[in-house]
């Protein structure tokens, strides 16, 4: 696969603004740090409900409550996993997306049935996935933002509330890129028929050099260990290219190029963050198990 020099440059320049804007919600604060993902949030679930549409015409049938009041839902799986950080006085985000999000249980269903007259099994469970695939990533997001934390004893001395999200965040760009530029390069040999253009080349050389760049910083910035960083590294190039399939095959399904149009040369929220929504849930589970 040559490669591009026009292609690489338009998905540069438009990388570049992606990049200062996510750069800006990960490390201004908590607030923004939050308030990025909740716009990451309902724009996946719009591209996804699209794309399903276009997979099974019978979704587009769905009411309004339902199509509106699963991405209600699914945003309460976010609040969830926020922390007392989140709290405005006596109000609590945790508090309203576990309350919420159980009147939306209850109710979406009984308003299906009010409105559309039955209840379609098959657009229940398509939206179920949806909150699988996409809101509890971003509430695992949330959760990795809380979670990092050092401690001495019983008492936390620092807050790195942003470091193991950008590092996982990272992990994926960096993956991303050089798997791009390495299977442009030398890459021959075709590694899924989903996604014809990636390569065996670029996505093992990817994932190599993912994994040196990012143990590399880890051990310049020395607030995890080595390891921890190549664990994470290693498990972002793994399940950010499974992300990339899926995403990838659900586009082929849909019969369309892209997810959406947020960025030229990129696609659309999906198409930004396939990798991530896969990769984030593996993550948190390692951050759980191993580091916290």
């Amino acid at each position: 696969m040559a490669l591009n020099l026009a292609t690489l440059k338009t998905r540069s320049l438009t990388a570049v603004i992606f990049v200062v804007v996510m750069l800006g919600g990960l490390l201004w604060s908590h607030w923004t740090f939050f308030f990025l993902f909740t716009i990451i949030h309902f724009g996946c679930w719009s591209e996804y409900q699209k794309l399903i549409a276009k997979i099974d015409p019978e979704y587009k049938n769905i009411t309004p409550a339902h199509k509106y009041g699963v991405r209600v839902a699914g945003w309460c799986i976010v609040l969830f996993f926020t922390n007392n950080a989140y709290n405005i006085g006596d109000f609590s985000l945790h508090a309203v997306g576990w309350w919420v999000g159980l009147i939306c249980v209850f109710m979406l269903p009984i308003i299906e049935l009010l409105f559309a007259g039955n209840i379609r099994l098959k657009n229940i469970w398509l939206s179920a996935l949806g909150l699988i695939y996409i809101s509890l990533s971003w509430g695992l997001m949330i959760d990795l933002r809380g979670v990092s934390m050092l401690f001495q004893g019983d008492n936390a001395v620092m807050d790195l509330g942003p470091i193991i999200p950008c590092g996982l965040i990272f992990s994926i760009w960096i993956n991303d890129t050089m798997a791009y530029i390495v299977g442009s390069l030398i890459g021959k040999t075709p590694f899924s028929a989903i996604s014809p253009k990636k390569t065996w080349e670029g996505t093992v050389g990817g994932a190599i050099l993912c994994v040196v760049v990012i143990s590399t910083i880890g051990w310049l910035i020395n607030t995890y260990t080595v390891y921890d960083w190549i664990a994470i590294a290693a498990i972002a190039a793994v399940a950010g290219t499974a992300g990339d399939l899926l995403e990838s095959k659900l586009k082929r399904m849909a019969n369309v190029k892209d997810s959406g149009t947020l960025m030229p040369g990129h696609g659309g929220f999906l198409d930004r963050f396939d990798s991530l929504l896969i990769a984030t849930p593996f993550v948190w589970l390692y951050v759980m198990i191993f580091m916290k």
